[in-house]
């Protein structure tokens, strides 16, 4: 395999701003480890060598080669060390992509970590970022890559010496895959010596399925990794070293994981599965991730994708590896989404994990862990699955009106009252805000328990699921009726003045509530808003809208406190014929604001409460 460079014109390309700082964070603040880049390049390697074994199944022009490998190269005359692989390879647009900009929010994250972070604690960051490529900077001051894209002629050659600007030039690669050469520092000698560089390789990267071979001068090559399928083994023959360096392989993270599932499944079909779940969730993974699993599927060893979706959206936090025997090795894209055999892995799978979270529940500092990285997730299944609903609600957690910490729903149903038909809950963006919730003070008055949902997902999988333990699940803010019941003999009648105020505010208010009405779940605020009966509840309804998504439903209730001074005030008011217009929108906008939600007009809002409060 030769390259070549010449003769062809250079394109001068700058890095985005995100990605200089980020060098500069790498080369300068994580000094200290600098081998991690050797292991980072090489995981890289094999996964672009995984794609393209993939890929050359359903296109021929991607073949690999009889026999793929990653080959480390050292030259210590000319300080320069070259990791070539097989693999995919890159256009000129990926490269561009790939190695000239790089999302800012993983930038800025990664940034408060390593201030934030013990000296110690900082060489593992990079693999919590996904800034790998960058660390070739630690140890080299020049970095080259050449890369053809498999199933083109055309490859490409990138050039930086880390210092705000590439350059692209078109070159010449015989084959296809990626080349990256590293002029080495001249503090970094040990990374010229071979039996340093294949100790690094035994510790970071021995699992890796594809031999890597270390050449120095007129050495012989020789095999630096041996290859092994750590999931095939005996959870008795591996180490707890080997699985924390396997599952940090896996995931690019650098924590422990909570928790570890090796199953050798064996029957009408076998199987083994060897998954994660993490400690940590990545602050690199983009904000609106993807909803769907990513657990590998291998056959027979060999790696063939990461989306056949081996298990459902609402488990996309477990991460690892299943290996089976029952596929063939040329198994298509079609055929991973029909195949009998590989609906009945992912039922199993479902099955086991939801097994191993009942077991990691015991444990309940390391389950409420799990509980706050992953819980909104989790509870997707509530929406989307019948299946399993009854374990989901059990392995659930959620924060309570009147407990400490989290709780469950068969914890609840036991502390329920007397005469209390539902479970109740109450909706929307913060167990702090939702603690002080005016929605609260009537069932707090009379003692009873509310859950305080607190993930958007909250908002959907209550209509869904209607109940559990044959008790409805109901918000709050739909439940009037109910709060009634369990305050007995307390009622109020509305007197002629109310009923007068009542008029006044729906006339002025219009189409913006769908009535005004007094109510008796009020004890400290003068008002609040609820849901129209038979619509979706509010949190609901507010989430839509902040999604700019449509979906017909009424206008909310405004309820009335009688016994606030203010609405006393206001009743007296509209008795004696004065303007109450302001004070109508007043009440609506705080209604709103108590609810989480703006003001339709923040700046006429501002100047009815100054002219409210100084009568000018």
């Amino acid at each position: 395999m030769t390259t070549d460079t010449s003769n062809h014109k250079e394109e001068q390309h700058q890095f985005s701003a995100e990605v200089e700082r980020l060098m500069d964070l790498v080369v300068h603040a994580l000094y200290s480890e600098r081998e991690i880049f050797l292991r980072e390049l090489i995981a890289n390697s094999a996964d672009a060598t995984d794609r393209r074994r993939f890929e050359a199944l359903t296109n021929e022009a991607c073949a690999l080669p009889a026999t793929p490998q990653l080959r480390i190269n050292i030259d210590k005359d000319a300080r320069l060390l070259t990791i070539s692989d097989d693999g995919i390879g890159m256009s000129k647009e990926e490269i561009i992509q790939n190695l000239g900009t790089i999302a800012r929010s993983g930038t800025r994250a990664f940034e408060k970590e390593l201030k934030d972070a013990k000296p110690e604690d900082r060489p593992n960051l990079i693999g919590q970022f996904g800034v790998g490529f960058y660390s070739a900077f630690m140890v080299a001051d020049k970095v080259e890559v050449i890369s053809r894209r498999a199933g083109t002629d055309e490859a490409w050659s990138w050039v930086s010496e880390g210092k705000g600007q590439y350059t692209l030039t078109q070159a010449t690669r015989d084959t296809a895959g990626t080349t990256i050469i590293l002029h080495i520092k001249s503090d970094a000698d040990e990374y010229l010596e071979s039996m340093r560089l294949e100790n690094i390789i035994r510790k970071w990267a021995d699992h890796i399925a594809w031999p890597i071979v270390i050449k120095q001068g007129e050495e012989e090559e020789r095999n630096a990794n041996e290859g092994t399928a750590l999931w095939r083994k005996p959870r008795s023959e591996i180490t707890d070293e080997q699985m924390d360096d396997f599952y940090r392989h896996i995931t690019h993270l650098f924590d422990k994981p909570l928790a570890t599932l090796l199953w050798h499944a064996e029957g009408v079909f076998e199987f083994t599965s060897l998954l994660f779940i993490p400690g940590m969730i990545s602050p690199f993974a983009p904000v609106d991730q993807e909803r769907k699993s990513k657990v590998r599927l291998h056959v027979r060893r060999m790696f063939i994708t990461d989306e056949a979706e081996m298990l459902p959206a609402w488990l996309r936090f477990i991460q690892g590896i299943v290996d089976t025997e029952d596929l063939p090795l040329n198994v298509s894209r079609e055929m991973l989404q029909n195949t009998p055999v590989l609906a009945r892995i992912r039922k199993a799978l479902t099955n086991r994990v939801i097994s191993e979270l009942q077991k990691l529940s015991e444990d309940k500092e390391k389950y409420e862990t799990f509980w706050n990285l992953f819980g909104a997730i989790f509870k997707e299944g509530l929406w989307e699955n019948g299946e399993h609903s009854e374990s989901i609600l059990k392995l659930s957690r959620f924060y309570s009106s009147t407990e400490e910490g989290l709780t469950t729903l068969p914890d609840y149903v036991s502390r329920m009252k007397d005469g209390q038909e539902a479970i109740y809950f109450l909706a929307g963006d913060s167990k702090e805000i939702l603690s002080s919730s005016p929605q609260l003070e009537g069932f707090k008055a009379q003692g009873i328990e509310v859950l305080l949902f607190t993930d958007a997902v909250d908002a959907f999988w209550p209509d869904r699921v209607g109940k559990y333990a044959d008790k409805p699940l109901r918000s709050i803010t739909q439940a009037k009726e109910d709060l009634e019941k369990l305050m007995g003999d307390v009622e109020h009648v509305n007197s002629e003045e109310e009923e007068g105020l009542i008029k006044s505010l729906k006339e002025t208010l219009g189409d913006k509530v769908s009535e005004v009405r007094t109510t008796q779940r009020l004890v400290d605020s003068p008002v609040i808003l609820a849901a129209s009966a038979g619509g979706p509840d509010l949190q609901m309804q507010r989430l839509m809208r902040r999604n700019d998504k449509s979906m017909p439903s009424p206008s909310p209730v405004l309820e009335l406190n009688p016994n606030h001074p203010w609405i006393k005030s206001l009743v007296l008011k509209a008795k004696d014929g004065k303007d109450i217009n302001d004070e109508a929108s007043i009440l609506l906008d705080l209604a709103r604001v108590q609810d989480g939600e703006m003001p339709v007009d923040p700046t006429l809002f501002a100047r009815r409460i100054a002219t409210a409060l100084t009568g000018k």
